[in-house]
């Protein structure tokens, strides 16, 4: 869907989750790129935005509050944002569980690219190389509907990130494919995979 500004996305989620809980819509993922913004989650701290308000606004960066869970995080151009509007009745009823699924996705994604990734599982939702963290993931529930959902970290500027602690996490940094690999993804080439790989996931149609 290309890069969209975040209130827009947001109004069309919302449309898409209502008609999704009417059974209107089939599940539907969105992909697309923000400008940069801060969102904090319904957890977040205001001590983990470490920009002053002054200068992200000289710079044209909002902030804005969210129903998702975590805490605070970044997007912006060269991060694939996706919003999968799921009803989690047919997956199983488990948040978690769709959690991890998602997980699952983007190691396999990663480990075609000679990335190895991985989850911590029960400490921190997300998927990591090493340390540092390279998806994030914040979700909302409605009536068992996803709302918002993952960003991916594939040729995002890293350095927007010292504006944060990005999901709260002190003891952990971000990372890109970009700067794993050495050079800059096609975006388009992961969006594909990314699309392919929920439909086998959670449709059962081969990647």
């Amino acid at each position: 869907m290309g890069n969209m500004a975040y209130d827009e996305a947001l109004q069309l989620q919302e449309g898409l989750q209502s008609a999704r809980i009417r059974d209107g819509i089939p599940d539907t993922l969105l992909l697309l790129e923000h400008p940069p913004i801060i969102t904090m989650g319904r957890r977040a701290s205001p001590a983990n935005i470490l920009a002053p308000r002054i200068v992200l606004e000289r710079l044209g960066v909002r902030v804005v509050d969210i129903n998702r869970g975590g805490d605070v995080t970044y997007h912006g151009p060269g991060q694939l944002v996706g919003y999968p509007i799921f009803d989690l009745k047919r997956h199983g009823r488990d948040i978690h569980l769709f959690l991890e699924r998602l997980e699952d996705i983007f190691i396999r994604i990663l480990a075609r690219y000679g990335i190895q990734a991985h989850r911590e599982s029960g400490r921190h939702t997300g998927v990591f190389a090493g340390t540092d963290k390279i998806v994030a993931f914040g979700i909302s529930v409605r009536q068992w509907v996803t709302l918002h959902g993952f960003a991916f970290n594939v040729n995002t500027d890293l350095s927007h990130f010292d504006w944060i602690v990005p999901c709260g996490l002190e003891d952990r940094g971000v990372t890109s494919m970009k700067k794993l690999l050495g050079y800059p993804v096609p975006m388009g080439q992961v969006m594909e995979e990314v699309a392919a790989l929920f439909q086998e996931v959670f449709a059962g149609v081969p990647a």
